[in-house]
């Protein structure tokens, strides 16, 4: 395999990571690649891809919250061709470190006086719904320029439990479209749990909500916390049917994979394990199970 293969490989592996998993993915593929450098420079592209859509959040400089890093966040590249990212919160916009998960270099940017009072409303209606059912989640709402009144809300919530061998993250991105008067959005979830094994869960749930007039006519207050009360409807009804999967899970699916008893349909004795004679056993079980 020569270095390209390499680091193709572990550009794969590492699009792959579980949540809260990418650096120990990243530590294992050194073996692989066996250069830091071209390490670095070789997977930057896939790292890049893995944090704008895993919602990556990050601290932004100047102040006390956390923004989404992500393709809505991405704004155009400075004159120095450099790739920001804005906290629309702050309206701030920072460089991003894919590497160090770090943000830098914050600058001030002027919003849209046209669309930030409604934008500003539904962050403050989305901090209300994340207070109240995320715990540590992240969000960002951000106006499209280029689409008046189209609104894309971002929620990130992560819960990493390496003690216990599992990890998980939710995400959820709706675009609010008060022009067609709906809400289009998806809900993703991922568990890794690796006790003893390996099994990972991805899901991902589709959101249409048509809005009725009264609502998108309302004012900007009044619209977004109903806005949020249809998404929270929503989500809940998935929650419900991710806990009816599981039951179904435990009760059929996991169960339909193991056999109850062996072939023979009697249990095996492993007191007398022991004492067996293995010829003797193979031999009187051959009308049982056939010869080989």
């Amino acid at each position: 395999m020569d270095s390209k293969e390499r680091i193709d490989a572990a550009c794969s592996f590492l699009l792959q990571s579980p949540p809260g998993e990418i650096n120990d993915v990243l530590n294992d593929v050194r073996n692989i690649i066996s250069d830091d450098d071209s390490l670095q420079e070789g997977v930057l592209p896939a790292l890049r891809e893995y944090n704008l859509a895993q919602f990556m959040a990050v601290d932004v400089p100047g102040t006390d919250h956390q923004s989404i890093v992500s393709e809505a966040a991405r704004v155009l590249p400075s004159e120095d061709g450099a790739e920001r990212f804005l906290d629309p919160r702050s309206q701030t916009s920072f460089l991003f470190d894919h590497l160090s998960l770090e943000a830098s270099d914050p600058q001030a940017v002027d919003p849209n006086e046209d669309s930030e009072p409604f934008r500003s409303a539904l962050d403050k209606a989305t901090l209300q719904y994340l207070s109240a059912h995320f715990h540590d989640g992240v969000s960002s709402v951000f106006s499209r320029t280029e689409s008046p009144n189209q609104f894309v809300i971002q929620v990130v919530a992560n819960k990493y439990n390496p003690s216990n061998y599992w990890s998980g993250r939710w995400r959820s991105e709706y675009v609010v479209d008060l022009n067609e008067h709906k809400v289009d959005g998806k809900v993703l979830v991922n568990v890794h749990y690796y006790e003893q094994g390996n099994v990972q869960l991805a899901t991902t749930h589709t959101v249409s909500i048509t809005l009725p007039s009264a609502i998108v006519t309302s004012s900007p207050d009044t619209s977004t916390t109903k806005i949020l009360a249809l998404i929270e409807s929503e989500e809940g009804k998935f929650q419900l049917i991710l806990n009816d999967t599981y039951q179904d899970m435990g009760e059929k699916t996991f169960k339909g994979l193991r056999r109850a008893l062996p072939l023979t349909r009697q249990k095996l004795d492993w007191d007398k394990v022991l004492g067996y004679k293995l010829g003797a056993e193979i031999s009187s079980s051959k009308g049982v199970f056939g010869n080989s």
